[in-house]
């Protein structure tokens, strides 16, 4: 969600154009799942999006590291996709456009991708709990958590949606407290 606005609107229309050729094709679920593991894949080696992103490695090189470690992974179109942003030298904007398309995805399907930073890590009771509690609130058919922990929140938790910040953090409450003090 959160990102370059400049690399988000450069990566929309091949979002758009990928997203628009999955639903003709047929195939929107098999690169739907291939673009979450990808950025789950990505988000685990950042010296792989270094190596994408480096505008001194040739494309060739990175359409064969591409080939050796996720060919036989992906679906066929995806991975052709992933060619196509190689020869066109817009690799680097491989996570934007994931995130792109997965919003498409997430759109189309009233699935709501919403971010959350907690002082200490959920137990699955309070995610759940939360989760059913956003869905009302945003009459979402499904919630997709981005949860970042962030011990200096003291404790509590912030939401971030496309509009809303709602913070119950002890952090917010105390820098309140104090501005009440300073104002007196």
């Amino acid at each position: 969600m959160s990102g370059n606005p400049l690399t988000s609107k450069i990566a929309a229309p091949y979002a758009r154009a990928l997203f628009d050729f999955s639903v003709e094709k047929n195939i929107m679920h098999q690169i739907t799942a291939d673009f979450q593991n990808l950025d789950i894949f990505l988000n685990e080696t950042p010296e792989l999006i270094e190596y994408l992103n480096n505008p001194v490695v040739k494309q060739e090189a990175k359409g064969e590291i591409l080939a050796k470690t996720l060919k036989s992974q992906i679906n066929t179109e995806t991975f052709k996709f992933l060619m196509v942003l190689v020869e066109r030298d817009r690799i680097n904007l491989l996570s934007a456009v994931i995130t792109n398309y997965l919003e498409l995805i997430y759109q189309t399907a009233s699935i709501k991708m919403i971010e959350i930073s907690t002082a200490s890590a959920f137990t699955n009771l309070q995610k759940n709990t939360l989760i059913q509690k956003l869905k009302e609130l945003t009459n979402a058919r499904e919630i997709r958590l981005i949860i970042t922990v962030d011990p200096s929140l003291i404790g509590g938790f912030l939401i971030k949606t496309e509009s809303k910040v709602i913070d119950f953090t002890v952090k917010n409450q105390l820098q309140k407290l104090a501005k009440g003090k300073r104002s007196e």
